[in-house]
């Protein structure tokens, strides 16, 4: 459930017009539903209350100030894989004690911030980065503590670059191996063995994969205890999907989700970390763009947007689906129309024959489910203007990060001296 819906005629966001927003702020712009994340959290949280957990939101869907803060106030960690995600945790009141760092490439000068931080857990997704994160926690006299990503080497029947948790993939050490590298682990100065991790992919929408992967985990953590381990916390990532399209596949509810860990690794008597991000984010935005031209092909109809792929890429590189609705209620049939943006591509398109009302140039219309990775994956090609962020709280919004003038953008740019003369 989200907070956009229709009112005599019309799109608002909780309790405002999205016209009147795309007034004031221009378009294109993404929006957000604080009633939205605020609810999808607690819809999560309370799926575990019984339990020792930590949702530790994943800061990579969308890495905005308010966003992260808005979840902060409710309780939220963070999942990091970057010391920027980190910094920016940090400034939006994520306590040091909820952040676990993931990520494949974590360099000493990250780690030895991190340390710095005292934050929860280090993901370990390799053995050069353990050795590497005894020999920085050593030198500054720090003790890191930690878990080894496993790799189960299971199916997560998903997009296969959002799928994460197989053999042939980059992440995180072989299950094969797992009892073997933790000996290693736990014989090196500056490393305080503590958990195991794992994340099999993003927009699961099944839990089967899910249920394959966590009895595989479990069975690890009852052996590596045998083996003498401590092993107090089990971070089980992210991945549960949205449902993007509304006619399409629904993913399981949280609630089903949280029985079936409870179910499965529940006797283990971990602390459980969870690593929601798309869940939390998704649903709770939209990139609202106005029509350009209505243009006569040969054989199709395009609607041409002022938003592109450099503002919304998922559609490009995934070819995900994402709803697009009028933000103007429409009784006119609907008819066929490819959805396409300015950019010099031809794959610069949100959607091929998408039946929508029929519509001129100057309407508004709405691309739902892009509160996470839409902003936080845009760029300037082509010298566009990366677009503004709002943020809506009841009757009231904030932009929460402008529009960059052509100034800013293009003033990034240095001349070097030899083309000055």
């Amino acid at each position: 459930m989200d907070h956009f819906g229709f009112a005599q005629g019309e799109m608002y966001v909780e309790g405002l017009r999205v016209s009147e927003i795309a007034e004031a702020v221009g378009t294109p712009f993404y929006c957000y539903s604080t009633e939205t994340l605020v609810r999808h959290y607690k819809v999560f949280s309370d799926a575990f209350a019984q339990n020792d957990f930590l949702l530790c939101y994943a800061v990579k869907a969308n890495t905005n100030q308010a966003v992260i803060k808005t979840l902060a106030d409710q309780g939220a960690g963070a999942d990091v894989v970057s010391e920027g995600e980190m910094r920016r945790a940090l400034l939006a009141g994520v306590s040091p004690e909820k952040i676990v760092y993931s990520g494949v490439a974590k360099t000493e000068g990250e780690m030895a911030f991190a340390l710095g931080q005292g934050i929860l857990q280090f993901n370990v997704e390799s053995e050069p980065e353990l050795e590497q994160l005894s020999r920085i926690a050593t030198s500054l006299g720090k003790v890191a503590a930690i878990a080894f990503r496993i790799n189960p080497d299971v199916d997560a029947r998903t997009h296969a670059k959002i799928s994460t948790g197989k053999a042939e993939n980059k992440f995180g050490v072989p299950w094969t191996r797992a009892r073997e590298i933790y000996a290693r682990a736990a014989k090196l100065p500056g490393i305080k063995v503590q958990g195991v991790d794992l994340h099999i992919g993003s927009q699961l929408t099944e839990l089967a994969p899910f249920e394959e992967a966590f009895h595989r985990i479990g069975q690890l953590i009852e052996d590596l205890r045998a083996d003498g381990h401590e092993i107090s916390v089990l971070d089980l990532g992210g991945g549960l999907g949205i449902p993007y399209e509304q006619a399409g596949e629904q993913p399981p509810l949280p609630l089903d989700y949280a029985e079936m860990v409870k179910r499965v690794v529940g006797h283990l008597g971990c602390k459980i970390v969870i690593e929601p991000g798309r869940l939390l984010v998704g649903n709770a935005g939209i990139l609202v763009s106005k029509v350009i031209y209505v243009k006569e092909g040969e054989n199709r109809k395009f609607l041409i947007l002022d938003a592109a792929m450099n503002d919304l890429i998922r559609p490009s590189m995934y070819d995900a689906y994402h709803e697009i609705v009028p933000v103007v209620e429409s009784d006119a049939a609907p008819e066929p129309y490819d959805i396409v943006g300015p950019v010099c591509e031809t794959g610069d398109t949100f959607a091929r024959g998408r039946d929508i009302a029929p519509l001129k140039g100057g309407d508004l219309v709405a691309m739902r489910s892009a509160g996470a990775y839409g902003a936080v994956m845009a760029s300037t090609y082509n010298t566009r203007p990366l677009v503004p962020e709002v943020l809506v709280n009841g009757a009231e919004y904030a932009i929460i990060r402008p529009r960059p003038s052509y100034d800013d953008i293009i003033g990034l740019d240095q001349i070097p001296a030899w083309l000055k003369e």
